[in-house]
């Protein structure tokens, strides 16, 4: 269930090919409109063509859906999940 108002804690794990036209860079520029939500990322090298990105997530749950929702969205993204594991209230932080 998609919370907007309240601060979530997640990760977003995404499949994609780095071959295909701009991607990477268009990746890149999206993740740098949202700084304040990535807390890390990690890059893996599945194989020539296809890529395995995480990205560590903490905000406003409105900011953060949105970014899942940009990124999943790019042309060449093959598989992508947004899992929010918590709230910042769920926590008692």
């Amino acid at each position: 269930m998609r919370t907007p108002d309240e601060h979530v804690i997640g990760s977003l794990t995404m499949i994609y090919d780095h071959h295909t036209g701009d991607l990477t860079r268009r990746l890149d520029e999206v993740q740098h409109d949202y700084t304040d939500e990535i807390v890390s990322t990690m890059h893996v090298h599945l194989d020539h063509h296809n890529c395995l990105e995480i990205l560590a997530l903490k905000g406003r749950g409105e900011r953060v859906y949105e970014l899942a929702d940009r990124l999943l969205g790019l042309r060449g993204v093959k598989h992508g999940e947004l899992t929010c594991a918590a709230t910042k209230q769920s926590l008692g932080l």
